[in-house]
């Protein structure tokens, strides 16, 4: 089977790639190396990859229609796994075109593309950040999400939208994931637990926001693999018992799902640093800050859905899973 991973050389897609890689399929990655964030990590990412047999790799930016539907067509998929986006709720704020060029262009091409080429699913990465200014907890698929409250939450329920209508008129299996706050080695710099880790070795104070007032449902990053491997390999399928009349936002009378992957574990920021210092045998310093433009003080995972669809749900304790990265985080960078 050869699989198009998206963003390989990013967070997840690293991690994805991998297993896939590991299992004997085929994969070919897609990444444009972009300088979001430290370039040096998302290549160390990639060269682990290169050394495995299986897998080819392409630079090459989304929004090039072109260089897009080329790949396609000399690579023809079975499956795609779409990972790349220009991420971050505050950097959306700043950059606000990043976000149309890669999110929204560039998601439409890879639809076009896996329509012309015969592609049997889809699955591409949503963001819990769809839920906007919901506050009914656990979040749950059913819910109505038409409140966002950052232009990276637009154009990530923009993405689900999109998928929506190529499932619908040209019958492509699609499934979107709501991924809920994922960290775990060889994760992103510009997240808070590489923020803290990294502060507190150099012996500066942390940033918390909302005066330290959040609540986040941390998922580990092994967690959000095996979500993301098992719901590619069941294709969504037109839910028989859709009443068009009462429509529920999770499911449809097309090939479609959504799905969220949380670890259903909403943990109090101070007990997220309180892990960290507890794996980095120090104490950080903390420097309080009102809540930022764009944010949310809570969010937490419904994953019955997921659990219900591929018999899975993310359970690694946030302890755990952050004295995993710091042992990584030691590692790579010799602290």
């Amino acid at each position: 089977m050869t699989i198009l991973v998206t963003g390989a050389a990013g967070f997840i897609g690293y991690h994805v790639a991998e297993r896939l890689l590991a299992r004997g399929d085929r994969v070919v990655g897609l990444d444009n190396l972009n300088t979001y964030y430290d370039v040096s990590l998302k290549e160390a990412r990639l060269a682990r990859l290169a050394s495995r047999p299986g897998f080819g790799f392409a630079r090459l930016d989304l929004a090039d229609r072109a260089g897009v539907t080329g790949l396609f067509a000399g690579e023809r998929p079975h499956r795609v796994v779409h990972l790349a986006a220009q991420a971050g709720v505050r950097y959306s704020l700043e950059n606000p075109h990043a976000y149309v060029d890669s999110n929204l262009a560039g998601f439409v091409n890879i639809l076009e593309s896996c329509r012309h080429h015969g592609v049997e699913h889809l699955v591409y990465a949503s963001s819990s950040s769809v839920y906007g200014g919901n506050v009914t907890m656990p979040f749950s698929e059913h819910d109505n999400v038409d409140h966002p409250v950052s232009l990276y939450a637009a154009t990530k329920k923009a993405n689900e939208l999109m998928a929506h209508t190529y499932s619908h008129l040209f019958r492509l299996p699609t499934t979107g994931l709501r991924f809920f706050t994922v960290y775990g080695p060889w994760g992103r710099p510009d997240m808070a637990l590489f923020l803290f880790t990294k502060a507190i070795l150099d012996g500066r104070p942390i940033d918390v926001f909302n005066h330290g007032n959040m609540v986040r449902d941390f998922t580990f990053i092994d967690d959000i693999v095996e979500g993301v491997i098992r719901v590619t390999d069941r294709p969504a399928e037109a839910n028989p018992a859709f009443d068009p009349a009462h429509p529920d936002p999770g499911t449809s009378n097309a090939p479609y799902r959504v799905f969220n992957i949380g670890n259903s574990q909403p943990t109090p920021l101070a007990d997220y640093i309180g892990a960290l210092e507890a794996a980095l045998g120090r104490t950080a310093q903390r420097n309080y800050l009102p809540m930022q433009p764009g944010d949310v003080p809570a969010t937490s995972a419904n994953t019955e859905e997921l659990d219900a669809w591929v018999g899975f749900k993310p359970a690694t304790p946030v302890r755990e899973g952050v004295r995993r990265f710091v042992e990584w985080y030691r590692m790579f960078y010799n602290a």
